[in-house]
C-alpha cells in the first residue's frame, strides 16, 4: 500500500484565542478603514479598554460568549445604553476585520454579529445653563492673565457660534472673514467633513481681538498652549485642554458637572427660547437631521415641573368638583378646546409627532390631536419661553 506524500507546506487555521500582536494588527485595520478623526479616537479607546478587559483573563476565545460577558462587564460600571453600544460596535468591528485578515473564523465573526445591544430606554435630556450662568461662565478667567484671555475668548466662542470641541481647537485665522459688515467663520469643517458658515457676535469678536492682540498670533490656528510663565507656545491646543478649560470655569460660577458639549446645548436652547426655527438653529450647529437639533434645543426647554404641577392641581380640581375652565394663581392652564404653542416653526418638524391628551367636557373623555403642547409658568416672562406665546385651536 503506497504512503500519500507528505506536504511540507504548513496548513493555515484560523484561531480561536488571539493574542496581543493580533489584536494590534486587527486594531489597525479597523482605524485605517475609518476616514474622521472624530471616530478614529473613538474606536481607538473602545478597543484598547476591551483589549486590557481581554488580556486581563486567561486563554478567552473570542466568540460570541466572550462578548456576552464583556457587555456584562459594561453594564455593571453603571455606563449609559448609548455608551455600552458604541463599545459593543467596535468589537464588532475589530472581529470583522479580524475575519478578514485570516486570524478569525467566519462563523465566530457571525456570532459575534448575533451579539444585542442595550436597549435605550428613554432620552437624557443632558446639561445646559441660562443665560446668567453663561454670561458668569465666560467672565469667570482672569482677564489680566494671557491664559485668561485665551479662555474667554474659547468660552465665548463655544456658548455663542455652539462650536464643537475639535472644530474650537482646528480653528485659523483665515477662518475669521468679513461679510456684509459682520464677522463669521467662513468653511468650517465639521463633524462627518460637512462644511457651514457660522456668525460670529461682535462681543465675540472683541474677545479674539484682545486674545489675538496679547497673543501676538498674526498665523495659523487660533488658540495655543499658554505656558506657566505666560507665555504662549506650540501651534495649537488639545481637545482635552477644552476639557480642562470648561471643568476649571464652571467650577468658579459653582456648577458642579459641565461638559464642553454642555456649551453647545446651552447656545442651541438660547436660540430656540429666543424664537429661532429649528432649521435655522439646524443650520447653525450643523446637524444632518433636524431631529437632532430638535432633541437638543427644544426638547432641553421643555418644564417637567410645571407640567407636574398642572396635572396634579387638575387631578385636585376632579376631584373637588371644581369647574373645568379655572385660572390658577401659580401656573396658566389651558382654556378648554385650546392650547398654547410655543413659537412652532414655519415648517412642523418630522420629530415632533401628534399627542394624545385627555380632554374633560362635561365629566366625559375626550381625546384631541394636539400638534405643540407647552406649559406657561408664572413668574417667568415670555421671552424665557420665546416670544410670541399664542393660543391656537385644536384641529
Amino acid at each position: 500500500m503506497k504512503r500519500k506524500p507528505y506536504s511540507r507546506r504548513k496548513r493555515t487555521t484560523t484561531k480561536s484565542v488571539l493574542r496581543l500582536p493580533d489584536l494590534e494588527h486587527a486594531k489597525a485595520a479597523v482605524l485605517n478603514s475609518l476616514t474622521s478623526l472624530d471616530a478614529q479616537r473613538g474606536y481607538r479607546h473602545a478597543i484598547d479598554e476591551f483589549v486590557d478587559w481581554y488580556c486581563s483573563e486567561p486563554r478567552l476565545a473570542l466568540n460570541r460568549i466572550v462578548v456576552l460577558r464583556y457587555r456584562s462587564h459594561l453594564e455593571s460600571r453603571q455606563l449609559a445604553p448609548g455608551t455600552v453600544n458604541l463599545r459593543l460596535g467596535a468589537v464588532r468591528r475589530l472581529a470583522y476585520e479580524a475575519a478578514d485578515c485570516g486570524l478569525l473564523s467566519a462563523d465566530l465573526a457571525a456570532g459575534i454579529r448575533r451579539v444585542k445591544g442595550v436597549k435605550k430606554l428613554g432620552v437624557r435630556l443632558g446639561n445646559w445653563l441660562t443665560a446668567e450662568q453663561g454670561h458668569a461662565l465666560w467672565q469667570a478667567p482672569d482677564h489680566q492673565r494671557l491664559k485668561g484671555k485665551r479662555d474667554r475668548a474659547l468660552l465665548a466662542l463655544l456658548l455663542a457660534c455652539g462650536l464643537r470641541r475639535h472644530e474650537a481647537v482646528a480653528l485659523r485665522l483665515d477662518h475669521l472673514q468679513q461679510r456684509e459688515e459682520h464677522w463669521a467663520i467662513v468653511d468650517l469643517v465639521g463633524k462627518g467633513g460637512h462644511v457651514r458658515t457660522v456668525p460670529v457676535p461682535d462681543w465675540v469678536r472683541t474677545e479674539l481681538d484682545d486674545w489675538l492682540a496679547a497673543a501676538g498670533i498674526d498665523r495659523g490656528k487660533l488658540f495655543r498652549r499658554v505656558n506657566r510663565v505666560g507665555r504662549t507656545w506650540g501651534d495649537g491646543m488639545t481637545v482635552k485642554a477644552v476639557w480642562h478649560i470648561v471643568k476649571e470655569s464652571a467650577k468658579r460660577i459653582g456648577v458642579a458637572k459641565l461638559a464642553p458639549h454642555d456649551l453647545r446645548r446651552t447656545c442651541a436652547r438660547l436660540c430656540y427660547a429666543s424664537g429661532g426655527e429649528l432649521e435655522r438653529i439646524q443650520f447653525l450647529l450643523g446637524h444632518i437631521s433636524v431631529q437632532t437639533t430638535d432633541i437638543l434645543a427644544a426638547s432641553s426647554g421643555f418644564d417637567q415641573r410645571s407640567m407636574t404641577i398642572s396635572v396634579s392641581s387638575r387631578i385636585l380640581e376632579i376631584a373637588e368638583g371644581l369647574p373645568t375652565e379655572r385660572r390658577m394663581s401659580n401656573y396658566s392652564l389651558f382654556a378648554e378646546d385650546s392650547i398654547i404653542t410655543l413659537n412652532p416653526p414655519a415648517k412642523k418638524s418630522s420629530a415632533v409627532q401628534s399627542l394624545k391628551v385627555p380632554r374633560y367636557s362635561g365629566g366625559e373623555h375626550e381625546s384631541t390631536d394636539v400638534c405643540w403642547l407647552g406649559f406657561l409658568a408664572a413668574g417667568y416672562p415670555d421671552s424665557a419661553y420665546g416670544a410670541g406665546v399664542s393660543s391656537a385651536r385644536c384641529r
